[in-house]
């Protein structure tokens, strides 16, 4: 999971697949953290994004970093304790300009029955699960 960490962390953005209706959505993200052993990412609950993955929990994330690439294919599950919230701004100081842990709109999300594949031209795929 720390190495799922990093490597978002590393490529500074990463695109999150969601499903709407019938549609495919993807979008970039940002924020990865990991908070109490779980491995989370934050949004906002008037968005788009939020209300497609309360209808399905389950997303795909894709990034690309020096010559390799990563997917994580996962469900994601809402935290809705404070302590969570607060926990994502603080790896974010930038994002409390715009959220704070209280507001009744940010939003986190835990990564459950997630496999990660880390690939590249140059050697094999890689597979973690957590």
């Amino acid at each position: 999971m720390e190495r799922v960490r990093d490597f978002l962390i590393d490529a500074g953005l990463y695109f999150l697949a969601t499903v709407d209706g019938d549609q495919p959505r993807v979008r970039p993200f940002g924020t990865v953290n990991i908070f109490e052993g779980k491995l989370y990412i934050q949004t906002g609950k008037t968005k788009n994004v939020s209300v497609q993955i309360h209808k399905n929990p389950k997303v795909e994330i894709c990034a690309f970093h020096e010559g390799s690439w990563l997917r994580v294919t996962c469900e994601l599950v809402e935290d809705d304790r404070t302590e969570a919230r607060q926990a994502m701004l603080d790896s974010y100081p930038s994002l409390q300009e715009m959220y704070s842990a209280d507001d009744g709109n940010t939003e986190v999300f835990y990564m459950t029955n997630a496999t990660a594949v880390f690939c590249s031209f140059t050697s094999e795929p890689e597979t973690i699960t957590f």
